[in-house]
């Protein structure tokens, strides 16, 4: 019998993927979304879960992003 599970192959680096780990595991999202975990940089995840994650990690990105303060240059 084949299983099949509808769902979208997330590519990222090791830190982003730890990130989406914990949100998973502290089901963030209210439900668990990450569907397997293939490798160091992949994951599948559900396909319903792609624009809540997009939000939570703007959010994040947000958070440790440093304004940008255009000064006067010395001339």
């Amino acid at each position: 019998m084949v299983n099949v599970i509808k769902g979208v192959l997330v590519t990222c680096d090791p830190a982003m993927k730890q990130f989406l780990l914990h949100l998973d595991e502290k089901m963030a999202l209210g439900t668990r979304f990450i569907q397997q975990d293939l490798d160091d940089t992949h994951l599948f995840i559900s396909e319903d879960a792609v624009g809540q994650l997009k939000n939570q990690i703007d959010d994040l990105m947000d958070k440790i992003s440093i304004p940008v303060v255009e000064g006067s240059q010395h001339t």
